[in-house]
């Protein structure tokens, strides 16, 4: 699905930069270009990034917890 028509960026393209290392939304900005330039796409992007982050918390506490 686009996330940033704009520039014609990918939820896929943003999940891939995130598991590539990208944990802001100005990194994203840096390395893609999403909410570079109207910005509406901004919102969709931050969503991307903490549904990410929630899921990673997620295992991590998972295997805390199994060890």
């Amino acid at each position: 699905m686009y996330i940033c028509l704009c520039r014609g960026i990918t939820d896929s393209q943003i999940q891939s930069a995130i598991k590539n290392g990208a944990q802001t939304l100005s990194q994203l900005r840096k390395n893609l270009g999403v909410a570079g330039q109207c910005g509406k796409c901004a919102c969709s992007a931050q969503e991307l990034l903490d549904a990410a982050k929630n899921n990673n918390q997620n295992h991590s506490l998972f295997y805390a917890l199994a060890s």
